[in-house]
């Protein structure tokens, strides 16, 4: 049965006050999230965020009437497809997706559901009768019979990630009791003051941006320098290199200037600076001998001035 006109308008108003009030939005996939998962994960978000689910076509229908208001939000249309919601937030992203994607409970596998994982059936003694033995022949599974059980002789992989699961596949893992899948939201887009982004970018490290951030830098500056067109990144090498030139030139030529005075003292009679260090070098023991001479002097003066102990 579908929504009446005043749950749509009070829908349309609560979508327009969440727009306004949050910057950020997780679109979230909630296939195989029953309502009471759906409760939790709205507790855990509680004081963080708020989630909003609705049928596509008034989520779409919704967003239409406010592009007029807010056009950027209508990058957010080609994703309104499929089980989706929205999860609200002002808070941090990666502390907000964590709570999101958190909450998961195991579930078994269900004949035509698609496989998220590999699932491989470990070697174990099932504690099932032998009448059951060409069961497992025909999926393939290496078995023997041990004190009048089947036991599975060593691990089998069973059902492939992407893959649809098989009713002999599922019947078996129902048999041993195997829940092999887990289900919960899971984030699969992320809108922020108008960007869309897949949520694999909050996993990029920040050093990691700042070390990328750089090499950008050295590489314009290394395109600038090649190319002589100046940029704010490649002044500065400009004017060392230029000093560097103006330096050279100078120690070729006789024209001289204050920077380049020294370098030409040094060229011209390197032992001088030499010399002046070893001097210093060679002075500072005399100078500490002659300050501990001094100190022993002092003490002796003070403990003996001519009198006794009980003088």
């Amino acid at each position: 049965m579908g929504a009446s006109r005043a749950d749509k308008v009070l829908y349309f108003e609560k979508l327009k006050e969440l727009l306004a009030k949050y910057p950020s939005i997780f679109l979230v996939n909630v296939d195989n999230v029953g309502s009471n998962q759906m409760h939790q994960i709205r507790v855990a978000l509680r004081g963080k965020g708020v989630v909003l689910m609705g049928k596509n076509t008034m989520v779409r229908r919704a967003l239409r009437t406010i592009l007029g208001e807010n056009p950027h939000f209508e990058r957010l249309l080609p994703y309104v497809k499929g089980n989706i919601g929205f999860v609200f937030t002002n808070d941090d992203l990666k502390e907000v997706r964590e709570i999101i994607v958190a909450n998961k409970v195991a579930a078994p596998a269900r004949a035509g559901a698609f496989a998220p994982k590999d699932v491989t059936v470990p070697a174990c003694n099932t504690g099932m009768e032998p009448g059951k033995t060409s069961f497992f022949q025909a999926l393939g599974i290496p078995t023997k019979i041990a004190r009048g059980t089947i036991e599975i002789v060593s691990d089998v992989k069973v059902v492939t990630a992407g893959t649809r699961v098989g009713s002999s596949e599922a019947t078996l893992l129902n048999m041993l009791n195997i829940s092999p899948f887990t289900y919960g939201m899971t984030v699969f887009q992320i809108y922020d003051r108008g960007n869309i982004f897949s949520p694999d970018v909050l996993d990029v490290d920040e050093q990691e941006l700042v070390d990328r951030f750089l090499s950008g830098i050295k590489t314009i500056a290394a395109i600038s320098l090649a190319l002589n067109y100046p940029t704010i990144v490649s002044v500065s090498h400009t004017l060392v290199n230029a000093y560097k030139n103006l330096l050279a030139i100078s120690l070729a030529t006789e024209y001289t200037f204050e920077a380049s005075e020294k370098i030409k003292e040094y060229l011209a009679n390197p032992d001088a600076f030499a010399v002046a260090p070893a001097a210093e070098a060679a002075a500072a023991p005399a100078a500490a001998a002659a300050v501990e001479e001094k100190e022993e002097e002092k003490e002796e003066s003070d403990d003996d001035m001519g009198f006794g102990l009980f003088d």
